[in-house]
């Protein structure tokens, strides 16, 4: 059974954009998938950031700390 297509307009902005990051053999199919993945990556919206030594701890533990603030803050 072959997969259901759909065709889509974009604007020309929209589509530089896509094909910025479309890797060397991907289809946009396969760009677009991957961008919009299923798992939640805190690191997505930091672009090169995330691949900075430390990064990742830094944020996770931002998080968890007004994770923490907020919780404590809903209990009073």
């Amino acid at each position: 059974m072959e997969p259901m297509t759909r065709t889509l307009t974009i604007t020309e902005e929209a589509y530089e954009r896509l094909e910025e990051h479309n890797r060397e053999g991907e289809s946009f199919t396969e760009t677009i998938l991957r961008l919009t993945g299923t798992e939640r990556d805190l690191m997505k919206g930091f672009g090169s950031m995330s691949d900075v030594d430390g990064f990742r701890d830094a944020v996770e533990s931002t998080r968890d700390d007004q994770d923490e603030g907020l919780g404590k803050r809903a209990n009073r």
